[in-house]
Protein backbone atom coordinates (compact mmCIF):
# COMPACT_ATOMS: atom_id res chain seq x y z
CA UNK A 1 0.00 0.00 0.00
CA UNK A 2 1.60 3.24 -1.16
CA UNK A 3 1.48 6.28 1.08
CA UNK A 4 -0.44 9.07 -0.66
CA UNK A 5 1.33 12.43 -0.54
CA UNK A 6 -1.18 14.98 -1.86
CA UNK A 7 -0.66 18.63 -2.74
CA UNK A 8 -3.90 20.64 -2.65
CA UNK A 9 -3.18 23.97 -4.32
CA UNK A 10 -6.67 25.35 -3.62
CA UNK A 11 -7.33 28.69 -5.37
CA UNK A 12 -3.70 29.47 -6.13
CA UNK A 13 -1.50 29.53 -9.25
CA UNK A 14 -2.22 30.63 -12.80
CA UNK A 15 -1.48 28.14 -15.56
CA UNK A 16 2.19 28.98 -16.15
CA UNK A 17 3.07 29.08 -12.45
CA UNK A 18 1.28 25.78 -11.91
CA UNK A 19 3.18 24.20 -14.80
CA UNK A 20 6.51 25.50 -13.51
CA UNK A 21 5.84 24.27 -9.97
CA UNK A 22 4.79 20.84 -11.19
CA UNK A 23 7.89 20.56 -13.39
CA UNK A 24 10.17 21.57 -10.52
CA UNK A 25 8.46 19.05 -8.26
CA UNK A 26 8.87 16.26 -10.79
CA UNK A 27 12.52 17.14 -11.26
CA UNK A 28 13.18 17.30 -7.52
CA UNK A 29 11.69 13.84 -6.98
CA UNK A 30 13.27 12.12 -9.97
CA UNK A 31 15.27 9.27 -8.49
CA UNK A 32 14.29 10.36 -4.96
CA UNK A 33 10.73 9.07 -4.73
CA UNK A 34 10.48 5.95 -2.59
CA UNK A 35 8.70 2.97 -4.14
CA UNK A 36 6.07 3.07 -1.40
CA UNK A 37 5.00 6.67 -2.06
CA UNK A 38 2.59 8.21 -4.55
CA UNK A 39 2.50 11.93 -5.30
CA UNK A 40 -0.88 13.49 -6.04
CA UNK A 41 -1.11 17.04 -7.38
CA UNK A 42 -4.51 18.74 -7.08
CA UNK A 43 -4.36 22.10 -8.90
CA UNK A 44 -7.22 24.50 -9.72
CA UNK A 45 -9.32 23.44 -12.71
CA UNK A 46 -7.76 26.02 -15.05
CA UNK A 47 -4.32 24.45 -14.55
CA UNK A 48 -5.24 20.78 -14.86
CA UNK A 49 -4.09 20.43 -18.45
CA UNK A 50 -0.79 22.22 -17.87
CA UNK A 51 0.00 20.19 -14.76
CA UNK A 52 -0.97 16.97 -16.50
CA UNK A 53 1.61 17.63 -19.21
CA UNK A 54 4.23 18.55 -16.61
CA UNK A 55 3.89 15.32 -14.62
CA UNK A 56 2.73 12.75 -17.18
CA UNK A 57 6.22 11.24 -17.55
CA UNK A 58 7.06 11.41 -13.84
CA UNK A 59 6.85 7.96 -12.22
CA UNK A 60 4.61 7.78 -9.17
CA UNK A 61 2.65 10.97 -9.92
CA UNK A 62 -1.13 11.34 -10.21
CA UNK A 63 -3.49 14.23 -10.93
CA UNK A 64 -6.60 15.12 -8.94
CA UNK A 65 -9.58 17.48 -8.99
CA UNK A 66 -10.59 19.67 -6.07
CA UNK A 67 -14.32 19.33 -6.60
CA UNK A 68 -17.17 18.25 -8.91
CA UNK A 69 -20.96 18.11 -8.99
CA UNK A 70 -22.51 14.63 -8.53
CA UNK A 71 -24.16 14.38 -11.92
CA UNK A 72 -23.02 13.19 -15.34
CA UNK A 73 -24.13 16.40 -17.03
CA UNK A 74 -26.85 19.01 -16.80
CA UNK A 75 -27.81 22.61 -16.19
CA UNK A 76 -25.43 23.23 -13.30
CA UNK A 77 -23.80 26.54 -14.11
CA UNK A 78 -20.29 26.85 -12.75
CA UNK A 79 -19.90 23.13 -11.99
CA UNK A 80 -18.02 20.30 -13.67
CA UNK A 81 -18.73 16.57 -13.83
CA UNK A 82 -16.53 13.61 -12.86
CA UNK A 83 -16.15 12.65 -16.53
CA UNK A 84 -14.70 16.11 -17.18
CA UNK A 85 -12.05 15.49 -14.52
CA UNK A 86 -11.28 12.08 -15.99
CA UNK A 87 -11.07 13.65 -19.44
CA UNK A 88 -8.56 16.16 -18.05
CA UNK A 89 -6.37 13.31 -16.79
CA UNK A 90 -7.50 13.13 -13.16
CA UNK A 91 -7.64 9.86 -11.29
CA UNK A 92 -8.57 11.31 -7.87
CA UNK A 93 -10.97 13.90 -6.49
CA UNK A 94 -11.63 15.50 -3.11
CA UNK A 95 -14.96 15.59 -1.29
CA UNK A 96 -15.84 17.15 2.04
CA UNK A 97 -12.85 19.45 2.45
CA UNK A 98 -13.49 21.66 5.45
CA UNK A 99 -13.44 24.80 3.33
CA UNK A 100 -16.29 23.46 1.22
CA UNK A 101 -18.19 22.36 4.31
CA UNK A 102 -17.71 25.51 6.37
CA UNK A 103 -17.34 28.27 3.77
CA UNK A 104 -19.53 26.95 0.96
CA UNK A 105 -22.08 25.21 3.17
CA UNK A 106 -21.90 21.67 1.79
CA UNK A 107 -23.83 19.22 3.96
CA UNK A 108 -22.66 15.80 5.08
CA UNK A 109 -25.28 14.25 2.81
CA UNK A 110 -24.17 16.21 -0.27
CA UNK A 111 -20.58 15.21 0.41
CA UNK A 112 -21.73 11.59 0.52
CA UNK A 113 -23.42 11.98 -2.85
CA UNK A 114 -20.12 13.18 -4.28
CA UNK A 115 -18.18 10.26 -2.83
CA UNK A 116 -20.50 7.58 -4.18
CA UNK A 117 -21.01 9.25 -7.57
CA UNK A 118 -17.30 9.90 -8.00
CA UNK A 119 -16.47 6.28 -7.26
CA UNK A 120 -19.15 5.00 -9.63
CA UNK A 121 -17.77 7.32 -12.31
CA UNK A 122 -14.27 5.87 -12.04
CA UNK A 123 -12.50 8.36 -9.77
CA UNK A 124 -10.65 7.40 -6.61
CA UNK A 125 -12.16 9.52 -3.84
CA UNK A 126 -10.61 11.29 -0.87
CA UNK A 127 -13.23 11.95 1.81
CA UNK A 128 -12.16 14.69 4.20
CA UNK A 129 -13.43 14.64 7.79
CA UNK A 130 -12.52 16.58 10.91
CA UNK A 131 -13.71 18.67 13.82
CA UNK A 132 -13.63 22.39 14.58
CA UNK A 133 -11.83 23.78 17.62
CA UNK A 134 -15.11 24.21 19.50
CA UNK A 135 -16.07 20.61 18.75
CA UNK A 136 -12.65 19.35 19.86
CA UNK A 137 -12.81 21.31 23.12
CA UNK A 138 -16.33 20.01 23.75
CA UNK A 139 -15.11 16.43 23.42
CA UNK A 140 -17.14 15.80 20.27
CA UNK A 141 -14.42 14.32 18.03
CA UNK A 142 -16.00 10.85 17.99
CA UNK A 143 -19.47 12.22 17.31
CA UNK A 144 -18.39 14.53 14.50
CA UNK A 145 -16.15 12.07 12.67
CA UNK A 146 -18.70 9.26 12.95
CA UNK A 147 -21.45 11.53 11.60
CA UNK A 148 -19.33 12.76 8.69
CA UNK A 149 -18.15 9.27 7.77
CA UNK A 150 -21.62 7.71 8.09
CA UNK A 151 -23.04 10.21 5.61
CA UNK A 152 -19.91 10.33 3.47
CA UNK A 153 -19.80 6.56 3.00
CA UNK A 154 -23.54 5.89 2.97
CA UNK A 155 -23.68 5.18 -0.76
CA UNK A 156 -20.34 3.39 -1.06
CA UNK A 157 -20.65 -0.26 -2.05
CA UNK A 158 -19.16 -2.92 0.20
CA UNK A 159 -17.08 -4.23 -2.69
CA UNK A 160 -15.30 -0.91 -3.32
CA UNK A 161 -11.63 -1.39 -4.20
CA UNK A 162 -9.66 -0.35 -1.08
CA UNK A 163 -7.14 1.66 -3.10
CA UNK A 164 -9.98 3.81 -4.48
CA UNK A 165 -11.21 5.14 -1.13
CA UNK A 166 -9.06 7.41 1.05
CA UNK A 167 -10.06 9.19 4.25
CA UNK A 168 -8.28 12.43 5.06
CA UNK A 169 -8.51 13.44 8.71
CA UNK A 170 -8.05 17.19 8.90
CA UNK A 171 -8.78 18.94 12.18
CA UNK A 172 -10.36 22.19 11.01
CA UNK A 173 -8.57 24.16 13.71
CA UNK A 174 -5.18 23.12 12.27
CA UNK A 175 -5.75 24.05 8.63
CA UNK A 176 -3.79 27.09 7.55
CA UNK A 177 -3.36 28.22 11.16
CA UNK A 178 0.15 26.97 11.82
CA UNK A 179 -1.29 24.77 14.56
CA UNK A 180 -0.75 21.04 14.22
CA UNK A 181 -2.42 18.23 16.09
CA UNK A 182 0.06 16.45 18.34
CA UNK A 183 1.04 12.81 17.90
CA UNK A 184 -1.45 11.66 20.54
CA UNK A 185 -4.29 13.61 18.89
CA UNK A 186 -3.44 12.34 15.41
CA UNK A 187 -3.10 8.72 16.53
CA UNK A 188 -6.39 8.87 18.41
CA UNK A 189 -8.30 10.35 15.48
CA UNK A 190 -6.77 7.99 12.93
CA UNK A 191 -7.49 4.97 15.14
CA UNK A 192 -11.11 6.14 15.27
CA UNK A 193 -11.25 6.46 11.47
CA UNK A 194 -9.74 2.98 11.06
CA UNK A 195 -12.30 1.54 13.49
CA UNK A 196 -15.19 3.12 11.58
CA UNK A 197 -13.83 1.81 8.28
CA UNK A 198 -13.49 -1.66 9.80
CA UNK A 199 -17.08 -1.56 11.06
CA UNK A 200 -18.28 -0.90 7.50
CA UNK A 201 -15.80 -2.77 5.33
CA UNK A 202 -14.29 -5.46 7.57
CA UNK A 203 -10.73 -6.65 6.96
CA UNK A 204 -10.57 -4.64 3.73
CA UNK A 205 -10.31 -1.50 5.87
CA UNK A 206 -6.69 -2.34 6.67
CA UNK A 207 -5.84 -1.61 3.02
CA UNK A 208 -7.64 1.74 2.93
CA UNK A 209 -5.42 4.76 3.35
CA UNK A 210 -5.88 7.44 6.00
CA UNK A 211 -4.19 10.77 5.41
CA UNK A 212 -3.48 13.55 7.89
CA UNK A 213 -4.05 17.17 6.85
CA UNK A 214 -3.49 20.27 8.91
CA UNK A 215 -0.43 22.56 8.73
CA UNK A 216 1.86 19.77 7.52
CA UNK A 217 5.31 21.16 6.70
CA UNK A 218 8.85 19.85 6.14
CA UNK A 219 9.69 20.32 9.81
CA UNK A 220 6.95 18.00 11.11
CA UNK A 221 6.29 15.68 8.16
CA UNK A 222 8.68 12.94 9.25
CA UNK A 223 7.18 12.71 12.74
CA UNK A 224 3.63 12.63 11.35
CA UNK A 225 4.42 9.99 8.73
CA UNK A 226 5.91 7.70 11.38
CA UNK A 227 2.67 7.53 13.37
CA UNK A 228 0.34 4.52 13.38
CA UNK A 229 -2.46 4.61 10.79
CA UNK A 230 -0.94 7.55 8.90
CA UNK A 231 -0.84 6.48 5.25
CA UNK A 232 -0.04 9.86 3.73
CA UNK A 233 -0.70 13.57 4.06
CA UNK A 234 -2.97 16.16 2.45
CA UNK A 235 -0.94 19.36 2.26
CA UNK A 236 -2.16 22.89 1.52
CA UNK A 237 0.11 25.89 1.94
CA UNK A 238 3.38 23.98 2.19
CA UNK A 239 2.66 22.26 -1.13
CA UNK A 240 2.70 25.52 -3.12
CA UNK A 241 6.49 25.41 -3.22
CA UNK A 242 8.11 22.51 -5.07
CA UNK A 243 11.09 22.65 -2.73
CA UNK A 244 8.92 22.53 0.37
CA UNK A 245 6.59 19.79 -0.84
CA UNK A 246 9.40 17.59 -2.17
CA UNK A 247 10.91 17.62 1.33
CA UNK A 248 7.56 16.53 2.76
CA UNK A 249 7.23 13.74 0.20
CA UNK A 250 10.67 12.36 1.04
CA UNK A 251 10.39 12.81 4.81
Amino acid sequence: MKKLMAANWKMYKLKEEAKDTAQLLAQALTGALAADREVLVIPPFTALRAVRKAIEKAPGFSLGGQNFYPAAQGAYTGEIAPDMLLDAGCSYALAGHSERRHILGESDEFVGQKVSFGLSSGLAMILCVGETLDERQAGRLDEVVRRQMAAGLAGVADDVAPECLVIAYEPVWAIGTGLTAGPKEICGAHALVRAILTEKFGDKARRMRIQYGGSVKPENASEIMALDNVDGVLVGGASLSAESFSKIVTA
